[in-house]
């Protein structure tokens, strides 16, 4: 996001703290304060990943008065998280908090990073305490087996319409993904958690209900391996997490390694396409997810975009063909392309998505790839077809 409006010491911190909170960050409703004060925007509000969900917290500075640290209101319904007040006596970190207050120097960028990681930090042990005091006896159980884990997070909710429920954010797999990618262009670690829901218990109730489970991920990560994909086990009668996880950690473990496994058979497929269809003017060259050629079928010039699914070989690339529109630069070939076909809004014309034409995943690169070739000498002539008629009249 853009940091202009804001004074040069927000716009450091802000800075800092979005490039070094460990996980994605995000800013909203960015505010001036003041009615006659014109130096700039001064108050925001944080959304803070927790719990694969996010907190919303308002950070209001007063840019007229610099020296003293931001006011900052936490949501509603937290209206009962008091970090200042968490424990009977002041203990180190208590004394980390206040000194992080009482010694505020808006010099310095990194300070409001640390306020709101101490109080991320604050605001897990007041949910994990509100859960701990949920009477019911299952949770306790499962609260008890799972404490060990790193890095759990847990949550509980409620509401006028909906009954009381606690969430758990469990991530999954003591893996560095962002390290088994080569050329990671991923700035934050990439990490997979399982949500798990719990409706809090009635007493009079014979069978425990079994908890909702969803598979969650970073976005980024997307782009090497989708969970939307993957099907979760079974959640048997009786079952805890910490009999469930073990199994599903396994097969998660399997499927990424071979998710990184595949984008050297991807490489190997745009690498085959290349004798027939020239250098690429475009590929990705990380998850090699994407890749365009310039075609030609007698004069008539046009590109073929390949996308490959994180599921290739087993699903076949979806192409897409697209006229020409402007004089093209290939990169580092000191080469240009004249283009033409073009709507008069100056808009490309695009052919739908290309996905039904002779495939088999075990067939060899070049052999996929020579089918391809085959394919589109005689779809090109329909877009040419296609291009021609839809070609305003002089």
């Amino acid at each position: 996001m853009s940091l202009d409006g804001f004074p040069p010491f927000i716009s450091a911190q802000l800075h800092y703290l979005i490039n070094h909170f460990p996980d994605k960050i995000k800013v909203e409703q960015v505010l001036s304060g003041g009615k006659t004060y014109t130096g700039g925007l001064d108050r925001f509000t944080l959304l803070i990943p927790y719990c694969l969900d996010y907190i919303k917290w308002d950070i209001i500075y007063n840019a007229e008065f610099p020296l003293a640290p931001p006011d900052i209101i936490f949501g509603t319904e937290d209206e009962d998280f008091h970090p200042l007040h968490m424990t009977g006596r002041v203990g180190e970190g208590d004394l980390k908090f206040r000194n992080i207050l009482s010694d505020w120097n808006y010099k310095d960028p990194t300070r409001l990073l640390a306020l709101i990681q101490e109080l991320r930090d604050r605001y897990m042990a007041y949910q994990k305490k509100r859960v701990g005091e949920v009477d019911d006896d299952r949770l306790t159980f499962e609260i008890s087996t799972i404490c060990s884990r790193e890095g759990i997070e847990m949550q509980i909710s409620s509401g006028a319409e909906k009954p009381e429920e606690v969430k758990f954010a469990v991530p999954l797999m003591d893996m560095n993904i962002n390290k088994m990618v080569h050329g990671c262009p991923w700035r934050h670690p990439q990490k997979i958690c399982l949500q798990v829901i719990y409706p809090v218990g009635k007493k009079y109730a014979s069978t425990p209900s079994a908890p909702r489970l969803k598979l969650m991920s970073t976005t980024e990560l997307r782009a090497l391996f989708t969970i939307e994909d993957v099907k979760l086990p079974s959640w048997l009668d009786g079952m805890c997490m910490a009999e469930y996880l073990p199994h599903l950690e396994e097969s998660l473990q399997k499927q990424v390694l071979e998710a990184v496994s595949l984008i050297d058979i991807r490489r190997h497929f745009i690498e085959a396409l290349a004798p027939l269809f020239g250098r690429p003017l475009e590929a990705d060259p990380v998850f090699c997810r994407k890749a365009t050629f310039l075609a030609s079928s007698g004069s008539f010039v046009f590109l073929v975009h390949f996308h490959i699914s994180t599921l290739f070989p087993k699903q076949q690339p979806a192409l897409m063909l697209q006229s020409s529109q402007f004089l093209y630069s290939l990169e580092n070939m000191n080469i240009d392309c004249l283009l033409q076909h073009i709507s008069p809004q100056g808009i490309p014309k695009k052919s739908p998505l290309l996905a039904e034409y002779p495939w088999s995943p075990r067939w060899e690169a070049s052999q996929m790839a020579e089918r391809i070739f085959d394919f589109l000498a005689d779809e090109s002539l329909n877009f040419k077809r296609f291009c021609n008629e839809s070609q305003p009249q002089h």
